[in-house]
């Protein structure tokens, strides 16, 4: 049974608002995440059909003017994914990396029948890059997202599940999905469904909870282990599916006995040698040594700060993602040209925080440690409002002079914490 427990919705949302269409997102945290279907139709999502984020015409310029590489694609047909080979080719000289995608090959593909799926789209495609960062701070877990174009009346895929939640977003075309319950409810990332063939093939031949035909603005969402599959109906069908890599407490588990292992060795007990020619293959000979390090574990993890887990697991939750994407020639421009009338603000989707050391502070971010004097740290908190500041007013709430305020300001552009900002609002705007 699930156990009852509040979610935290933070105001706002309007990535995950923008997916659920007449359902807030209060109820959906409550009723659906993790653990039950949730549909939201074009109709209830206000006639959004996704077009800013994708298209057909955004997959040709993909796949024949980037110079796309695998594993940015994969082809499949009927349940199988082809070799990479097939698809792929040199680009010439100069650029003879011969993992790079072959349109002419690929369009034999698609026209036998074969489904293309173009991955990590989070950092290929720019309005989804900026989505999916929006929606990741919305869900507070990292996402993925990946497009799957698939030919009238074809497959890509048989019946199987995923090992994180997928929010289907129909882009064109229609597709047909069917949907059944999990055969392994909340699957981690190493219980994927290769492991349970017997048992979701069996769960494929029953009666699907859902059957559904998705439409250019659909949403559905799917809690990881829910079985599906899709076919596309009469004319090309892409959608997005935005993975979610919720955090869970196996997450918690892990980390804390990283943490219970990193710390074992300063116990004096636990250094010591198992006895003079052990047998390893039997616990007889060093029974008590197994109960000495069981209770060292039991001690140590009944004493273990929430503090520690929780600094370790936002460690986790920075790596899990980039921030916002800066312009290098251009930050490196602006940052020499800046004026103390001129304003910056925060990098977008930095997570950001202050560390006070002594006399020191840290502000902590996806991207570096930037380390000054304590008496900065108004201006940093300034900062991490999100909303843009001048040079100037920072660099008063440091005590600095304007030349003083351009040096701290114009390091924060270096270093990719702040980005110059647009205008110079008022504190009212």
């Amino acid at each position: 049974m699930r156990s009852a427990r509040p979610h935290v919705v933070r105001a706002g949302r309007p990535a995950l608002t923008r997916l659920l269409g007449t359902l807030d997102a209060d109820t959906f945290a409550r009723e659906h995440w993790g653990h039950t279907l949730h549909l939201a139709t074009v109709e209830e999502r206000g006639g959004d059909a996704f077009s800013d984020l994708f298209s057909l015409d955004a997959v040709d310029e993909l796949v024949s003017d980037r110079a796309l590489r695998t594993p940015f694609l994969r082809v499949a047909k009927n349940g199988s994914t082809l070799p990479e080979a097939g698809f792929t080719s040199s680009g010439g000289t100069g650029a003879g990396m011969p993992d790079q995608v072959d349109d002419t090959r690929l369009l034999r593909h698609f026209a036998d029948g074969s489904t293309l799926v173009l991955q990590g789209l989070h950092r290929t495609w720019g309005p989804i890059r900026a989505f999916a960062a929006d929606l990741a701070d919305d869900l507070g877990s990292p996402v993925q997202v990946n497009a799957y174009i698939t030919p009238p009346a074809n497959q890509g895929f048989d019946d199987h599940y995923d090992v994180h939640d997928v929010f289907v977003l129909q882009v064109s075309g229609t597709k047909r999905w069917s949907l059944r319950e999990p055969v392994l409810p909340q699957p981690l990332r190493s219980q994927p469904w290769t492991d349970r063939r017997d048992a979701v093939a069996a769960r494929a031949q029953e009666p699907a909870a859902l059957e559904t035909t998705l439409r250019p603005g659909d949403c559905l969402y799917l809690p990881r282990g829910w079985i599906h599959s899709a076919r596309a109906m009469g004319e090309v069908s892409a959608h997005l599916t935005i993975g979610v890599h919720a955090w869970t407490r196996h997450h918690v588990a892990r980390t804390a006995l990283d943490l219970l292992g990193a710390g074992l060795g300063d116990e004096a007990d636990v250094r010591q040698s198992l006895p003079l020619g052990v047998d390893l293959s039997s616990p007889d000979g060093w029974g008590e040594d197994v109960e000495q390090v069981r209770a060292a574990l039991l001690r140590r993890l009944r004493d273990l700060p929430a503090e520690d887990l929780a600094a370790a697991l936002e460690t986790d939750h920075r790596r899990s993602a980039r921030p916002a994407p800066v312009r290098p020639l251009a930050q490196a421009a602006a940052a020499e040209q800046l004026r103390a009338d001129d304003a910056v603000e925060l990098r977008r989707h930095l997570e950001p925080a202050l560390r006070d050391d002594g006399d020191r502070v840290s502000l902590v971010s996806r991207v570096a440690t930037f380390t000054l004097p304590a008496t900065y740290r108004p201006a940093l908190e300034r900062l991490l409002e999100a909303e843009p500041v001048g040079v100037r007013e920072l660099g008063g709430l440091a005590g600095l002079d304007d030349t003083e305020a351009l040096g701290l300001a114009r390091g924060l552009l270096h270093r990719g914490v702040a980005t110059p900002a647009q205008r110079r609002p008022g504190r009212d705007d």
